[in-house]
């Protein structure tokens, strides 16, 4: 870049800081630029929205060469799309970018996602590879450094997270499909829907669910079994073997997934929106914790009972967050004071707790194919022909109708138990009715 080009770069990187630092809006700060921005044929386009984007953007965002490929196919996709065009001024364009790209880069706090995208044979093994990382922003790196030890268990949580939430919406329009590039969910998650906000809280609760179960089995070194369970209870039962030290995943699922909102400040909607479902993810596990326990004595008379605390099975978290989906909380955010909160959008209904989930936008209906907004449609999706459920073809299909074929499938069949030990079965072919929709 020539020197003039420098300039022009240092006059408007102070003029858009001091714009940012008086709270300017994006049409303000686009006015402070006027004066630098002057049009001019040399200043090649893609060379000049790097130099936006290096002004707007933190260094490990701009010095990362898979960002820049993302910054530019973006822009191509932008003017395709008939967002921008040449005939725009650089400022309308600077303007147009801000509100675009923020909302690529600025709410896509669940990029640490794709850890679950790595090899399940490669291990998180050293700092160095915590800088090879993707998805992760600067502190997020440094707390891998700090805690490699416990990042194969982030990424086992990250993979119960995908897992759970396309369980739970295997028979629905939006089905947690996942895509090879950021954010794995694609755009769904970067809109305040409530589908965010389950992708938010399932997630928040798949790192504390998978680092206390490697603190139990005894993976980590920084942690074991929750010692503070001791002693006898007040049913009479002693305490004893390894209670699960949910405190410690917990910690650490508030250090590692909430740093993304936290670093942004969360004053603003949506970093509060995220912020309040991580924890009601983390809530299904504190809140749903069994006791278990073991009878000793002379042929089972339980004499004795020694009992310990232990996290309920992932599935029961993924149901409990997946009701809380179904009865989530529209809000908005409102000025308590000197406090920014969210609160119910409708005054008539009751105040959500911290355990529900919240949203800030309506879903789309997930019908048709918009990759615009991120959403794959359910043309091809597999109905139920007889169900009148969200699952059926009525509802799955959108009123689209379907289509239906003979396939065969191979099914295990007469089965037999043969001292000792296996059973052995027979393989069956069937022809069965397929409906997809149109």
């Amino acid at each position: 870049m020539s020197s003039r080009h420098k300039d022009r770069e240092r006059n408007l990187r102070n003029k858009t800081q001091q714009a940012i630092l008086m709270q300017h809006s994006t049409a303000d700060i686009g006015a402070t630029c006027d004066e630098v921005w002057e049009k001019e044929e040399e200043l090649v386009e893609i060379e000049w929205i790097f130099l936006w984007a290096k002004i707007f953007f933190p260094k490990p965002v701009t010095n990362n060469l898979e960002n820049y490929k993302r910054l530019v196919a973006l822009y191509a996709i932008f003017f395709n799309e008939g967002f921008l065009n040449f005939a725009m001024t650089p400022v309308s364009v600077l303007r147009s970018l801000l509100v675009l790209v923020l909302a690529l880069f600025a709410t896509n706090a669940s990029n640490w996602l794709y850890l679950a995208k790595l090899s399940s044979i490669a291990s998180i093994q050293d700092e160095e590879t915590c800088e090879r990382l993707k998805g992760l922003i600067n502190r997020q790196i440094q707390i891998c450094k700090r805690n490699v030890e416990v990042m194969d268990s982030v990424r086992r949580g990250a993979e119960l997270a995908i897992e759970e939430c396309q369980h739970q919406f295997r028979n629905r329009r939006w089905n947690c499909s996942t895509v090879d590039t950021l954010p794995v969910f694609g755009k769904v998650v970067t809109q305040g829907t409530r589908e965010a906000a389950f992708v938010y809280a399932i997630s928040s609760a798949g790192v504390a669910f998978a680092v206390t179960r490697a603190c139990s089995s005894g993976e980590l070194e920084k942690c074991g079994c929750d010692r503070t369970v001791h002693g006898v209870s007040p049913d009479g039962f002693q305490w004893s073997g390894c209670s699960d030290n949910i405190a410690y995943g917990v910690a650490f699922s508030q250090s590692f997934v909430d740093v993304r909102e936290r670093s942004k400040g969360a004053s603003s909607s949506r970093p509060l929106m995220n912020l309040h479902n991580n924890e009601a993810g983390r809530k299904a596990i504190l809140n749903n914790m069994r006791v278990e326990c073991k009878c000793h004595g002379v042929s089972g008379s339980c004499e004795v009972k020694t009992c310990w605390k232990a996290m309920p099975p992932f599935r029961k978290v993924g149901n409990v967050l997946k009701e809380k989906f179904d009865g989530a909380t529209e809000v908005e955010q409102r000025k308590v004071g000197s406090t920014k909160v969210l609160v119910p959008k409708n005054s008539q209904f009751k105040p959500h707790t911290d355990e529900d989930l919240v949203y800030l936008d309506s879903s789309p209906d997930f019908c048709d194919h918009d990759i615009r907004n991120g959403v794959l449609g359910t043309s091809g999706r597999q109905c139920n022909k007889t169900s009148k459920a969200i699952d059926g073809c009525e509802l799955m299909c959108c009123g689209r109708s379907f289509n239906t074929e003979e396939v065969e499938i191979v099914e295990r069949c007469s089965c037999k138990f043969h001292w000792c030990c296996f059973v052995k079965c027979k393989q069956c072919h069937k022809v069965v009715e397929m409906h997809t929709c149109r």
